[in-house]
């Protein structure tokens, strides 16, 4: 039972982690189109 919960909460922090890691991602591509200079 005790791994099991061990388990849960490393999965738990991970997706948090991977959440927050992609949404970053996302705000970078999005800030760098929209500051891209126009040619």
């Amino acid at each position: 039972m005790k791994k099991l919960l061990v388990v849960l909460l490393a999965v738990g922090a991970g997706y948090v982690l991977w959440r927050k890691l992609s949404e970053d991602a996302a705000g970078r591509d999005l800030w760098s189109e929209v500051t891209d200079s126009i040619d």
